[in-house]
């Protein structure tokens, strides 16, 4: 089992984002992570998919997604040099002033944004690799007891250059 990525161009139109996920739950497959936005070109939806399965069920996958009338293109990322970035909330509550002075460092370390706090809450933002977002949750839930977490999913979109960011 590996985690993969995949990026679909579908039509932007009602009920595709349904067929789609409708195509992964009635073989059950699990999702990871879905993201979909327009693209340049409004008729069209860009999706990036993240899941876990071993080379044959993502195949299979591969295979009845390029069947589907309203997917454009499939493109395999689990292997291609891709710029890839999720969006993380999280919520820290009940927090003393030496704790609230230590998340901001630790949002500077991150690259983490506080985009809200009050009497005894703050609010980081954190746009990073999922990686980055899973260490910034471990160390956080290993220090504090009150988080709220939110993430959405990955976007992603092939690399200029070799290198993968």
């Amino acid at each position: 089992m590996k985690k993969r990525w995949v990026s679909l161009f579908v039509e932007n139109d009602i009920g595709v984002l349904a067929k789609i996920s409708g195509l992964f739950s009635g073989k059950s497959y699990n999702l990871e992570s879905l993201t979909v936005g327009t693209t340049e070109d409004k008729s069209i939806s860009r999706m990036t998919i993240g899941l876990v399965s071993d080379d044959i069920t993502f195949e299979q996958i591969k295979k009845q997604l390029n069947r589907l009338v309203e997917v454009i293109k499939v493109l395999d990322f689990t292997n291609t040099p891709t710029h890839m970035k999720e969006i993380l909330f999280i919520k820290v509550k009940s927090c003393t002033k030496e704790e609230k002075t230590e998340l901001f460092q630790i949002a500077c370390v991150f690259k983490a944004s506080v985009t809200d706090y009050g009497l005894d809450s703050v609010l980081l933002e954190c746009v990073q690799t999922e990686t980055k977002n899973d260490d910034l949750i471990r160390l956080l839930t290993g220090q504090f007891k009150q988080l709220e977490i939110v993430r959405g999913g990955s976007v992603a979109i092939e690399s200029i250059s070799m290198t993968d960011r």
